[in-house]
């Protein structure tokens, strides 16, 4: 690339980088094949869902930053790889590897965007406003649907139970009720053919 001004140079450095995320796989098998699907996949579906699931959103939200949000979050898994939800010992360092990731993937950015993907990605992580609450609901609930239509493919063979399903995806009550309300009710279908393993009582 000899001969780029600096900033584009940069640019396609990082649109070159994150090719990669393309190559890291999830636990969520495609309903479409027998094979799981890989990160990149994963964002452009939640950003389906944000343009197809908006109005269910609990507040008004600013559709193109969640959009911004949801193809820019998994980003970091080039680097940090994507931990499984309910891998208790793989969570405990999660926090801290993402981190170290975002420091070097988004700096490969000209200054201003590196700056503008960082905050959008601490956005979403924290969950504090309406529009990475809404993200968040959408990126867990997808790997909901995923479950639900390859019968409960990865959690038999996790041995995934009820309880922890509910625990992991409640906070899509938080960016968006109803379908926090249809969450639960798949989660139930799951249970009742045979999915999911209902394992002790359901969480309130």
């Amino acid at each position: 690339m000899d001969g780029l001004p600096q900033r584009l140079a940069q640019q396609i450095r990082f649109i070159i980088e994150i090719d990669k995320l393309k190559a890291v796989l999830r636990r969520s098998y495609v309903t479409c094949a027998d094979r799981r699907e890989n990160s990149a996949e994963h964002s452009w579906h939640v950003a389906m869902m944000a343009m197809t699931l908006a109005e269910y959103a609990e507040e008004s939200v600013d559709l193109l930053r969640v959009l911004k949000m949801v193809l820019i979050h998994d980003i970091i898994e080039i680097d940090a790889d994507d931990t499984f939800c309910y891998d208790e010992a793989g969570n405990r360092d999660k926090a801290e590897r993402e981190q170290r990731a975002a420091d070097r993937l988004f700096n490969l950015l000209p200054r201003d965007q590196a700056d503008e993907f960082r905050v959008l990605w601490d956005e979403f992580e924290a969950r504090q406003t309406p529009e990475s609450r809404f993200a968040a609901a959408l990126d867990r609930l997808m790997p909901l649907l995923h479950n639900v239509y390859t019968e409960g493919r990865t959690w038999q063979k996790h041995d995934i139970v009820r309880e922890q399903v509910l625990a992991h995806n409640r906070p899509i009550e938080d960016g968006a009720p109803t379908l926090w309300t249809f969450a639960r009710a798949i989660i139930q279908y799951a249970v009742d053919v045979g999915y999911l393993a209902a394992g002790g009582d359901e969480l309130d």
